[in-house]
Parts: C-alpha cells; sequence; structure tokens
C-alpha cells in the first residue's frame, strides 16, 4: 500500500488539488490557515490559488480566494440546499420590512425563505414573479399580493421576458429583494442570465431601497452581467460567518451590512 504523502512534502499539483477541494467545501479558502495546514509558506499558496485563478478555478480575493459562482442550478434543486444557512438569512433580512411597505420579491429559494418568515398582520404588500411565494402568501393574514404574467422558466421558478419587465414598470415598491447571483464590494450586484438580469435591473429601478441577501458564496464571486452598481445597494444580509473585512468592505461603499445569526441545521 503506498505510503500516504504527508502535507509538507506534497508537490504544489497535489496541492493545488487539495485546496480546490476545500474551497469547494468551505465556500472560501484563507491563505494563511492554508499555509499552516500544509506546512508551507503563505508565499507558496498564494502562487499555487495565483495558478488556479488563471485556470479559471477560483476568484483571488485579499487574503486567500472565492470560488467562481457556477451557472444557476434548478429551482428544485437548490430548494434543498443550505436551507438552514437560507433561512439564519431569511429571518435578519425581514428584520427590514416595515408595516404597510410595498415589497418586491425575485423568484429563488433564498427568496421563498425570506417570503415564508415575513411576519403576518403587517399589511404588506407583495409584488413577485415566482408563484410559489405568491401561493406560499395567499392564505397568510395581512397580505395582499400581486403575481407578476410573462413566461414561466422552472430554472429559476419565476416569470421573466418582456410581458413581466412590461408589468414591472407600471409598479413602486419601498423595497425590493432581488436574487443574487454574485455580489462585489467594487463593481456591484451582478447576474449570469441576460434576461433574467434585465429583469432584477428592473426590479431595483422600481424600488425605493434596494435589499441584497447572499450566502458566503456569492461575496466577491463572479458572474457576467451587471445587475447594479454597489452604490444602488442600500442593505446586504449576510452569514454569521462572514468576517469583518469583507463587511467592512461594502460599509466602505455606504452599503448597510447586517449579520445573520448562526445557521442551526
Amino acid at each position: 500500500m503506498a505510503k500516504p504523502t504527508l502535507p509538507g512534502e506534497m508537490l504544489p499539483q497535489e496541492r493545488q488539488h487539495e485546496i480546490l477541494q476545500r474551497l469547494r467545501s468551505r465556500g472560501r479558502v484563507v491563505a494563511a490557515e492554508l499555509a499552516v495546514e500544509f506546512a508551507a509558506s503563505e508565499d507558496s499558496i498564494r502562487r499555487d490559488l495565483r495558478e488556479l485563478a488563471a485556470q479559471g478555478l477560483c476568484k483571488r480575493v485579499y487574503g486567500g480566494a472565492l470560488p467562481l459562482s457556477a451557472a444557476i442550478a434548478p429551482l428544485k434543486q437548490r430548494r434543498g440546499e443550505q436551507v438552514g444557512r437560507k433561512l439564519a438569512l431569511a429571518r435578519k433580512a425581514v428584520s427590514l420590512v416595515r408595516e404597510g411597505q410595498v415589497l418586491l420579491i425575485d423568484a429563488g429559494s433564498t427568496n421563498a425563505a425570506i417570503a415564508a418568515a415575513l411576519p403576518e398582520r403587517m399589511n404588506l404588500t407583495v409584488i413577485t414573479n415566482a408563484p410559489d411565494i405568491a401561493l406560499a402568501l395567499i392564505e397568510r393574514e395581512g397580505f395582499g399580493i400581486l403575481l407578476l404574467g410573462g413566461r414561466l422558466d422552472p430554472r429559476i421558478g419565476g416569470a421573466v421576458g418582456a410581458q413581466t419587465l412590461q408589468e414591472l414598470h407600471r409598479v413602486r415598491a419601498d423595497l425590493c429583494f432581488p436574487g443574487a447571483c454574485a455580489i462585489d464590494a467594487d463593481s456591484g450586484l451582478w447576474g449570469f442570465d441576460s434576461e433574467e438580469s434585465l429583469l432584477k435591473r428592473a426590479m431595483v429601478e422600481a424600488s425605493g431601497e434596494t435589499v441584497v441577501v447572499a450566502t458566503s458564496d456569492k461575496l466577491g464571486a463572479a458572474a457576467t452581467h451587471r445587475i447594479a452598481q454597489i452604490a444602488e445597494v442600500q442593505h446586504l444580509v449576510v452569514e454569521h460567518a462572514v468576517g469583518r473585512q469583507a463587511r467592512a468592505a461594502f460599509a466602505a461603499h455606504g452599503v448597510s451590512v447586517h449579520r445573520a445569526e448562526p445557521a442551526v441545521d
């Protein structure tokens, strides 16, 4: 039987493979921590991260690396992923809602958790392109519901396209919760699909304030289509584990950062 390779004896390619495994399981890696784990210098780890980033396998950030945000999985799959984390984010997000407000809630599994966490008897109006969100609220007290029409995309679980945009241009909301594919403190909010990103952009334009609710893998990640500049995002709700430095990067741009309680799985 082959003797296992000790951390300090790994070749760069072996170490990079292990770093990728940790990146996928943890959602982010920190160079200083990896140096201890692999008994290597921080310079060697930073070189590994640069090489992985050059291959398009991660995104370098100050002090470590983040995964490139993957193409969106179907809604049915996303509903069963990170349930406890999304619930913790949702509970924090709804603390920003005030009585009598009009809310624009985008399709998506995190936003469905937000809709479910909304308190009753607050005389809220919810405008959404997501049938599952409308159905979840229809029998609860204190909600007016406007379901935007259009072509239903089963992948995102909501209506998109010209009809949805046209209906959206006729409404005005106090708060919007656009689904986030990626958000960066410098470059703003991003999406993968051009048609869906146009809809999210219209939601931002139709609302007084924008609340982005993001799991840690979305922070500093990369996507294709810009939805909004960071100056157009008033609130960011992040997971409890997101560090002070990452939160400060968004706060420096005038974003109010709200930290969720620890998730319970």
